[in-house]
């Protein structure tokens, strides 16, 4: 049995899970508009590999600060029922199903909160995962992060502690990921697979020998909602 790691946002879905989440948020009037602008300037960021990830979540978990755990999960159990499954790469959920059918071990590393990447993994059948992890005071989240975030070398780090506990090795390894963020993390496993990548990644996978799959992006992408 090998590990196959899956990036989510870009990778196993058509889109950033925590963007989605922010504007399904300014729309339910959790989190003000006024935010939006930020937000967007800072996945700019992101997806030139410059983003502070301890910044954004700061920014983007505040709306959540004092609110209940158990209020902040039926709003994403209805962000996931209503925003997610159009959004899912068809290609993703069928190299999930043939890992399984080889007898890997599937598992979900993302730079994205724990909050929202544990309720998408379920819906591809997928129980185990890291993701960022948020903090919690009184039944509710405090609107900080705790522990290392699973973000760029943040993520082999969270790997390796959880291979550690498990009894895991990288041996036969295969991780996915859209992401120059992800390097680390590519150049940890035996196989990288890179999907849909952007112009720096792929140089990367051209001169390392990794294989370059491109994934339909949705016919139509559902509009983010503005509020």
């Amino acid at each position: 049995m090998a590990l196959a790691l899956f990036d989510l946002d870009d990778t196993l879905l058509d889109g950033d899970s925590a963007t989605l989440w922010f504007h399904f948020m300014v729309a339910k009037g959790i989190a003000p508009a006024a935010m939006l602008a930020e937000e967007e300037r800072m996945m700019a960021r992101y997806y030139a590999g410059e983003l502070e990830m301890a910044d954004y979540m700061a920014f983007t978990l505040q709306p959540l600060a004092g609110k209940s755990i158990q209020e902040v999960e039926a709003w994403v159990q209805e962000f996931v029922r209503t925003v997610i499954p159009a959004r899912l790469f068809a290609e993703g959920q069928a190299r999930i199903e043939a890992h399984r059918a080889d007898g890997d071990r599937v598992l979900i590393i993302s730079a994205s909160g724990e909050h929202i990447v544990h309720p998408i993994a379920a819906l591809l059948g997928v129980n185990e995962v890291l993701a960022i992890e948020l903090a919690q005071q009184d039944a509710c989240y405090s609107g900080q992060t705790r522990g290392v975030l699973s973000f760029r070398e943040g993520k082999v780090t969270r790997l390796r502690e959880w291979m550690s506990q498990q009894g895991e090795s990288l041996q036969g390894s295969t991780g996915y990921s859209d992401s120059i963020n992800d390097l680390p993390l590519l150049q940890a496993v035996e196989q990288g697979r890179v999907i849909n990548p952007g112009p720096s990644l792929e140089r990367e996978a051209r001169l390392r020998g990794w294989q370059v799959l491109t994934w339909q992006q949705t016919a139509a992408k559902q509009r983010l909602p503005e509020g």
